[in-house]
């Protein structure tokens, strides 16, 4: 997965640096690039020479979100499609395994950004010191969510899709500063520690989180529903998340 990443980076990068690149839009109105397309061919030829008997769900696939799983690889081969076209660089490769509902290995790889971040086998994750080296990894730094102080959070919160109803619950903390990002970079600043509370009250699909989510997971931190605060689960109708916060244990979450 460490090694799709880093090649499928390579060809989203190769296409960033480019003049000019196609942008469609699909049948929901979300852009597409040849840079996504591209990156999930290879990614996806790859994982299923690799996994032949795995469930594959990769958002570029619309064959594959009928699937009713609960196990299986997920794939956004280019998470923030917005920040990619308008060149902001807070864009990511995401793949995750999903074993009985919950997100257990990722890799969030942000080539425009030089950062990595996956779970290790034994489920800790770490962040990989670059230049990468596709067949061997560098300096591998575990990393851990921080100590929260409920007087003076650190938030971040989406950069392409802020809107009211965010602002609204934010206010609910006594932050001491806030910080945006794009992508799943957003779960990944939550897992170094950078930030204490992501939440979103917004649409996402479970491609969009689970690398994320198990970065986070494996950094000590947590996803949960918006309204209930029960576990965010995976293999759900559609592959559709309802609304959620990603936090540090510690932070004294306020209702919806």
């Amino acid at each position: 997965m460490r090694q799709l990443a880093l090649q499928a980076g390579d060809r989203i990068m190769d296409i960033y640096n480019s003049e000019d690149f196609d942008v469609k839009v699909k049948s929901d109105d979300s852009p597409v690039t040849e840079a996504d397309e591209a990156a999930d061919a290879l990614i996806s030829e790859g994982l299923r020479r690799a996994f032949p008997d795995m469930a594959l769900v990769t958002e570029e696939q619309a064959n594959s979100h009928t699937q009713k799983v609960d196990t299986f690889l997920i794939v956004d081969p280019l998470d923030g499609t917005k920040e990619f076209i308008h060149r902001r660089g807070d864009f990511t490769v995401n793949i995750a395994y999903v074993e009985n509902g919950v997100p257990v290995r990722g890799v969030v790889y942000a080539p425009a950004k030089g950062r990595m971040f996956y779970t290790r086998a034994d489920g800790v994750s770490v962040e990989e010191d670059g230049p990468f080296d596709k067949d061997t990894p560098g300096t591998l730094r575990p990393i851990q969510v921080a100590q929260p102080n409920n007087d003076s959070l650190m938030v971040v919160a989406s950069k392409s899709h802020r809107d009211q109803a965010t602002d609204d619950y934010i206010g609910k903390y006594s932050v001491k500063d806030m910080t945006s990002a794009g992508s799943s970079l957003k779960f990944c600043l939550v897992a170094t520690g950078e930030a204490d509370i992501y939440p979103r009250v917004g649409r996402t699909m479970e491609w969009d989180t689970a690398a994320g989510q198990a970065v986070l997971h494996g950094a000590g931190g947590q996803v949960v529903q918006f309204q209930d605060h029960a576990p965010l689960r995976y293999g759900k109708d559609g592959f559709a998340n309802p609304f959620f916060i990603a936090y540090a244990p510690g932070v004294e979450l306020q209702e919806a």
